[in-house]
């Protein structure tokens, strides 16, 4: 902070409009880029990952190792998709690596 007691000046905090648009914000008159179609691709399936998730809801019994809980059906489908998915990238990777 500057001293600005003596000159009875006091800073404004509102930054001109070129540092705006030289920090990032809006340029008047320019249209926002269009998104990408990796995001779009996953706005998608984030659509699609909410309306699987709303529409199993019910409650189901998880036993493993001895222990057990409740959960909704759709945590327990999209937790073993995800297991399922791993242990194949991890096959892969192997197949690959011993390819070699």
């Amino acid at each position: 902070m500057t001293d600005t007691s003596a000159t009875g000046h006091v800073p404004s905090h509102t930054p001109p409009e070129d540092s705006v648009a030289l920090a990032g914000g809006p340029v008047p008159g320019s249209t926002p880029p269009a998104p990408t179609p990796g995001v779009i691709v996953f706005a998608v399936v984030l659509v699609l990952l909410l309306i699987f998730i709303l529409q199993n809801t019910q409650s189901v019994q998880i036993s493993y190792l001895g222990a057990t809980g409740h959960v909704s059906l759709a945590v327990a489908m999209l937790l073993t998709a995800i297991a399922g998915s791993l242990r194949i990238w991890q096959l892969r990777r192997h197949l690959r690596r011993s390819a070699r």
